[in-house]
């Protein structure tokens, strides 16, 4: 596959915010990762000063991600199945009631490490509901053309939270405490609910949800038969692991290296998100300058050398200013990620596939947070930083071998070109499982290429809704291929006629057809239930 290379227009990071509804969500969604990075330093800071303080402040990452690996799937099934508001409304009010408690039990000076854990596992829960449904959501409120800035605006939201949220986290852990910064946070989860209240979208053509468990097999084989998504997948692990040493110890850096209290760790983190700013707002000119896998190469590189100066200067005022190009490398990995997977997952499996992402996203960093704590405890900082950048840099040098996949030939929109199924028998929707059977005469000399189209076909028919696949030759007619594909129900089945197919699943079905000499043949196997009999 070729390297994806970017030669349109540059389109105006801001340009989605013009977008009154996008506008609204995404200042919601900026208040709310606000409170998420003020919780984050809160937590942090109130373990450093604890025994086996690197393998706790550590963990305040990875139990923050862990909800995410265990049941982001699950998170990406129910953001496609239900309405998406409504779960929204659903996790803010939760936050507001956990949010409560925690700042209640930290002002009473009742939160040991093994509690604050907890509570910071439950809370990072929320963004397994939150983040699919959120970013589900932006390809129908923003055009195509607008993708790759509405991701990086989604950057910037984070990134002003991560610069703003630390700074005032700082500030009120220094004036009033961690149990203060909690009560702040609670009030914030309460704003950004408030506003979910007040959107009122338009009422829709109501949606049958598809059954939960057939909805979780869907979404996981869409993952499993999608070259494109395990392509980013696996870019996005290579960066992220190397890249959570910075993010998981830096309170460390900034104790024990710099000798800086709550405001300048503050300070640190603010840099990065400041950084990040800077460079969502250059993103798309460069983007029309660079393929996006060189773009990613350099993120990964530019992350790198940030990685070892850390750790190889002592001045506080020399990391503030390093650790700007680390924010710019981080947003532009992360949002060129982000849009890619958008621009080609479907409707109709977007927010699992997103899903999968953040468990890929939030797993990486948690793995890579106990890590690199780990191996601080007793190898120390620097050699801990350095081998992060070693690491970094052999995740750049793989660019070569996996490169992100080029999409910007395959039409990604919904397509209803197959015939409606004309049967002789009334099918019950549950009635299955269903083997669909097409018969394609193919002459000696086009079998090469025909067996090459169905390696395509094969995977839409695997993606979009078949648990198994086989093609298989007439061995009375050998110019006779027979494809035959089992889906689980003749429900599962209308599924795929009604809003699974893409164009590109129509090129790929077209192409093969087209090596076919006759008609294809297309019939409907359903299966039969015996009655029990005793030999």
């Amino acid at each position: 596959m070729s390297q994806t290379t970017d030669s349109t227009k540059a389109v105006s990071t801001w340009a989605p915010l013009r977008i009154g509804l996008f506008r609204a969500l995404w200042l919601a969604v900026l208040v709310s990762n606000v409170a998420s990075w003020m919780q984050t330093v809160g937590a942090q800071w109130l373990l450093v000063g604890q025994p086996n303080a690197p393998i706790l402040v550590a963990l305040v990452q990875t139990v923050d991600y862990l909800p995410d690996v265990l049941f982001g799937l699950v998170g990406g099934v129910l953001a496609d199945t239900f309405d998406r508001r409504r779960l929204l409304m659903a996790v803010q009010g939760f936050l507001v009631i956990v949010g409560a408690a925690l700042a209640v039990l930290t002002l009473a000076g009742e939160m040991p490490p093994a509690l604050l854990l907890t509570f910071t596992f439950l809370i990072g829960s929320s963004s397994v509901l939150i983040l699919p449904a959120y970013q589900a959501l932006v390809p129908d409120l923003v055009p195509r053309a607008q993708l790759h800035s509405a991701a990086a605006l989604s950057s910037i939201s984070v990134n002003l939270a991560r610069a703003a949220g630390p700074a005032v986290a700082g500030v009120v852990i220094a004036r009033a405490g961690v149990g203060a910064v909690f009560a702040l946070n609670t009030a914030m989860y309460a704003l950004f609910l408030i506003v979910l209240v007040a959107w009122h979208p338009p009422a829709g053509k109501p949606k049958v949800p598809e059954p939960f468990v057939s909805a979780l097999r869907a979404g996981g084989r869409y993952v499993r038969y999608a070259p494109v998504v395990r392509r980013i997948l696996l870019r996005s692990a290579l960066f992220l692991v190397p890249a959570s040493a910075l993010w998981s110890l830096l309170p460390l850096i900034a104790s024990r290296r710099l000798g800086q209290g709550a405001d300048g760790y503050g300070l640190l983190l603010g840099a990065l998100g400041v950084g990040a700013i800077a460079g969502a707002i250059g993103l798309p000119r460069i983007r029309t300058r660079l393929s996006i896998n060189a773009l990613l190469a350099a993120s990964g590189v530019v992350y790198a050398v940030v990685l070892a100066v850390v750790v190889l200067i002592s001045n506080a005022v020399v990391i503030l200013i390093v650790l700007l190009p680390a924010g710019v490398a981080w947003m532009a990995f992360l949002s060129t990620i982000n849009a890619e997977l958008q621009l080609f997952l479907p409707a109709w499996v977007r927010a699992r596939g997103l899903s999968v992402y953040q468990m890929v996203l939030f797993g990486a960093q948690g793995v890579g947070a106990l890590f690199w704590g780990l191996v601080a405890s007793p190898a120390g900082l620097v050699t801990t930083f350095l081998i992060a950048a070693a690491v970094m840099l052999a995740g750049v040098a793989t660019m070569r071998i996996w490169p992100i996949i080029d999409t910007s030939g395959m039409d990604r929109s919904t397509v209803q070109y197959w015939p409606e199924p004309s049967l002789a028998l009334d099918a019950a929707p549950e009635d299955g499982p269903v083997v669909v059977r097409t018969v394609y005469t193919i002459p000696t000399e086009s079998e090469a290429q025909f067996l090459q189209a169905m390696a395509r076909v094969r995977l839409s028919r695997l993606r979009t809704g078949a648990t198994q696949w086989g093609l298989f030759r007439d061995g009375e007619a050998p110019h006779k291929f027979v494809e035959l594909y089992v889906v689980s129900s003749w429900e599962e089945h209308l599924r795929q006629h009604a809003d699974r197919l893409t164009g590109a699943d129509q090129q790929y079905e077209e192409e093969a057809q087209g090596f076919s000499e006759r008609p294809t043949d297309t019939s409907h196997l359903i299966a039969v239930e015996l009655p029990e009999y005793d030999l």
